[in-house]
């Protein structure tokens, strides 16, 4: 228990602090436990309740757990300790195929969008005190692809990007301690914003279809208060909700009217499957669309629908905050939009004849992996730091299934963004090597 590292301080924000820098530093390792309350206090001299307070506010911060009798213990991946580092760095000559970025080559130039955005700043300057938050034409564009989608009527937002807009959905509504059923396999990010907002992830499995309907049902009946889909181009899978596996969800949620539904689009604009949206199932619900994947992640806009009390909390949190997103930013984005600055068929075509050559390849030479959408693969292995060293060595990079991995089987994820024609076969080839033998199961 804690070895040398000594825990201190007096108040418990300061005890709080000591055992943060130890999570920060490596003192202190996931899976260590803590010293019980009582014990800890008395070597302080301290109050227990001020150990307590120290614990309670480090459950919050998704930095320990406590599991009743058997005491508190560094969590396994600390909310301090991104996902994203666990990973391979690319060392020179190799072939970086795991950073989930979009083809550069695929995203529209901005400078135009951003010299029209900054003349009409010009002649009408947002300043303090500006009455919205939200360009009234990039309202207008965004209702209107809602509406074209089948998204309910709702109010609109506008937010920093996907997680940023999950992360305030979710604070406007829960507290710490409260469930959260999220994809397994799923987006790395989200897995761990949850806990770092003090809330406890509940696993759902994936298949190519979407969430499986009795993942979800399970993890209703375990307490989720929130549940997150992503729609399309789930990351890291590739799945995308499919029209008959709506339907069983829809059904499922309607049946739980007080969970917070928070649907992911961030595929809008890369992939050419229909939206088959669950919104409007529950009394609480958002549906949000990032810019980032086609048109720019630098541009860190989402826009978002959803039910009025959420949409009006939301934006009335960021308005005690950042105040606004930039209007700058906000223009640019209405003007590639109305400009059709991206072929959304052909870059979805682009991103799937990559994709769906790499698959067909690996399943010629005995690999299952999948990928119905979106810009990844994932291939199920039966030992993924092993694959990925061997990967290494033949010069390929990818990224190792525990960054995006509560509950789920082992697997790798490969990014096709960059891939050639000349690439598919020679790629396939050193993945078949690497992963032999498939495991069994595929999915969470």
């Amino acid at each position: 228990m804690l070895g040398e590292y000594p825990i201190e301080g007096r108040r418990a924000a300061e005890i709080a602090a000591s055992v943060e820098r130890g999570v920060a530093s490596g003192d202190l390792a996931p899976g260590e436990l803590l010293p019980p309350m009582r014990d800890l206090a008395a070597r302080l001299g301290v109050n227990p309740n001020t150990v307590a307070a120290a614990y309670r506010t480090l459950r919050e911060r998704g930095v320990i757990e406590t599991a009743g009798r058997r005491g508190s213990r560094v969590r396994d991946r600390p909310a301090s300790t991104s996902r994203g580092s666990l990973g391979v760095d690319v060392p020179p000559g190799a072939r970086g195929l795991s950073d989930g970025n979009p083809d550069a080559a695929l995203l529209p130039p901005l400078h135009d969008a951003l010299a029209a955005a900054a003349r009409a700043n010009a002649a009408h300057p947002r300043l303090y005190g500006h009455r919205s938050a939200l360009d009234p034409d990039l309202a207008r564009l965004a209702r209107a692809g809602f509406d074209a989608d089948g998204v309910p009527a709702g109010p609109t937002g506008v937010a920093s990007g996907s997680l940023d807009v999950i992360e305030r959905v979710l604070a406007a509504h829960l507290k710490p301690g409260d469930t959260v059923a999220v994809e397994d396999p799923g987006w790395g990010s989200l897995l761990d914003l949850v806990p770092a907002l003090g809330l406890r992830p509940l696993p759902m499995g994936v298949d190519d279809a979407g969430p499986l309907t009795a993942g979800m049902e399970r993890a209703l009946a375990a307490g989720a208060r929130a549940v997150v889909v992503t729609d399309r181009a789930q990351n890291p899978t590739g799945a995308a909700v499919t029209e008959a596996r709506a339907a069983e969800l829809r059904a499922l949620l309607a049946s739980r009217p007080d969970v917070l539904l928070i649907e992911d689009d961030h595929g809008h604009a890369i992939v050419d499957l229909p939206l088959h949206p669950l919104a409007g199932t529950t009394a609480h619900w958002a549906l949000v669309r990032s810019v980032a994947k086609a048109y720019g992640p630098d541009l860190r806009l989402a826009v978002f629908t959803g039910d009025e009390l959420t949409v009006d909390r939301v934006m009335g949190r960021q308005r005690l905050g950042p105040g606004w997103v930039s209007g700058l930013l906000q223009r640019a984005v209405v003007e590639l939009w109305e400009s059709a600055a991206v072929d959304v068929p052909a870059v979805a075509a682009a991103y799937g004849k990559r994709r769906d050559a790499l698959v067909r390849a690996l399943a010629a030479r005995g690999v299952a992996a999948h990928g119905r959408s979106g810009m990844n693969v994932w291939v199920p292995v039966a030992d993924e730091t092993g694959a990925v060293a061997r990967l290494l060595h033949a010069g390929l990079v990818v990224a190792p299934g525990a960054r995006f991995r509560i509950a789920a089987p082992q697997g790798l994820r490969i990014t096709v963004s960059t891939l050639t024609a000349a690439d598919i076969e020679p790629v396939a080839d050193a993945v078949a090597a690497a992963v032999s033998p498939a495991p069994a199961r595929i999915f969470g």
